[in-house]
């Protein structure tokens, strides 16, 4: 691996220990950069003989903490994991390595006609190793599926030093337990990711995008419904409220129009289907209220109308001096009441909260607006992002839809599952990694007991003076 790949120096390894918020920060004892899943078995190995926890970090795109340190944890960078396997895709497949970020493995796939379905925002600095911790859905997670749905094989490295490699690349495999489902979603704590197989589907005949207003979330909601209850599968159906509008328009000047909620539906196939889908969804627009609705008319307006929504968490900026990102996800049946629940939260709390989320499959991500020069409101913010998560479990739904659980998320765990499913998913994460050497301390409601620390033992300052001793 070499010294070079091992940095120690502080202001380097700062840039390692807070994520994309700036709300997470830890100082690693160490930054270790591997080059393959042989390097990374051998520093996993290392760092449980030395008793060092490390977590694997890929574009550190995270919003929750996941990939933040705790104070005196090796950072496992994977980024040099970053290639795309030089094959014939003709088999619906794809191979990369966990550093890889989505846009060059949807580059690699289009250049031979063919489409990886996990499309996000972040999609230049976000890894494919990342996106597999969390289960991101994305922009087209409505007809694709989450990254769950395009996993066909993974290698990867458990926090025993074990290797683990299924990568035989089938379509159809019954065989045994299902161990990459149990590594995607797990957040980077039963082991690390090195190598995946992804599905790749051949890029659409046609694909049509229309962009309609409406004067109320409300209206575009039940616009959503309809689309579905036709029958109707779009690639995409995503939603931005007056603010995320606003917000975009500063940045990409896309030409949205001035109203209460815009919906994109795209819709790709056949051209003959996309072009009747065409028409149905214009037709549920307007009798769901649509003030206007806009096709696409050419690849470059459709691009424009993506880059808007694509460009909607970095552009709050431009009209919030500070912002929380929430990730939940609701029925779609609800998307009315939840949303009527956050302006009510919104006017009580006396802080603007924007929304933009994957309306498709009710994962909505509310932007609390706020400014962190104003004492007590960034304790607001928060409160008032954990009571929105409270509504969408309410509702029916879950505390995450693709960001995870990390740390930011983990007391809500209990509120939404049975002491007994919990006690299940730990018992799972002691069986993939007995001694807590992966991510101590996300993704599960940890410390359990009042003073315990999360991670690998660390000894209290008075039993290091003799003063106690650990029974």
């Amino acid at each position: 691996m070499g010294t070079g790949h091992v940095l120690t120096e502080a202001d380097v390894m700062a840039s390692y220990g807070i994520d994309w918020t700036g709300r997470f920060k830890g100082t690693p004892a160490a930054v270790i950069r591997p080059a393959d899943c042989a390097e990374v078995a051998a520093v996993v190995s290392h760092c449980k003989d030395a008793g060092f926890a490390i977590v694997p970090q890929g574009g550190n795109t995270g919003l929750v903490g996941g990939g933040v340190p705790l104070e005196g944890e090796i950072v496992l960078s994977l980024r040099r994991l970053s290639w795309v396997a030089d094959e014939d895709f003709q088999g619906g497949q794809i191979t990369a390595g966990a550093g890889t970020t989505i846009g060059v493995i949807q580059s690699a796939a289009g250049a031979s006609g063919w489409d990886y379905g996990v499309d996000l925002g972040s999609r230049g600095s976000a890894t494919i190793g990342g996106t597999i911790a969390t289960n991101a859905g994305g922009l087209q997670v409505l007809r694709h599926g989450s990254t769950r749905a395009q996993l066909l094989g993974v290698e990867a490295v458990l926090g025993t030093g074990v290797t683990i490699s299924h990568l035989g690349g089938l379509i159809k495999d019954n065989t045994g337990y299902d161990l990459g489902g149990l590594l995607c979603g797990s957040e980077g704590t039963l082991g690390v990711v090195t190598e995946i197989v992804l599905r790749i589907v051949r890029v659409p005949e046609s694909t049509e995008t229309v962009l309609a207003a409406f004067s109320t979330m409300g209206d575009a909601g039940e616009a959503v419904s309809r689309i579905i209850a036709e029958g109707i599968t779009p690639a995409a159906i995503e939603m931005m409220d007056r603010l995320a509008i606003q917000a975009c328009e500063e940045i990409v000047h896309a030409g949205y129009p001035d109203c209460g909620a815009a919906l994109i539906v795209e819709l790709d196939g056949p051209s003959v289907e996309s072009g009747e889908f065409l028409r149905q969804v214009i037709d549920i627009c307007s009798a769901s209220g649509a003030t206007e609705t806009r096709v696409a008319a050419s690849e470059a307006e459709r691009a424009l109308i993506w880059k808007a929504r694509k460009a909607a968490f970095a552009s709050m900026g431009r009209i919030s001096p500070s912002y929380y990102v929430q990730d939940g996800v609701i029925p779609r049946t609800r998307l009315r009441d939840v949303l009527e629940s956050i302006s009510a939260l919104s006017a009580r709390y006396g802080l603007r909260v924007a929304n933009v989320f994957h309306a498709g499959d009710g994962n909505l991500h509310p932007l609390v607006l706020y400014d962190n020069a104003e004492p007590g409101a960034g304790e607001r913010a928060l409160e008032l992002a954990g009571l929105i998560l409270e509504s969408c479990i309410t509702a029916g739904g879950s505390i995450t839809g693709e960001h995870g659980v990390g740390s930011d998320k983990a007391c809500y765990m209990p509120k939404m599952f049975s002491p007994g499913s919990i006690a299940v998913m730990g018992r799972v994460r002691d069986a993939f990694d007995p001694g807590d050497l992966c991510n101590p301390g996300k993704a599960l409601p940890t410390p359990r007991l009042c003073g315990e620390v999360p991670g690998m033992y660390r000894p209290h300052a008075i039993e290091t003076a003799g003063l106690a001793e650990r029974l």
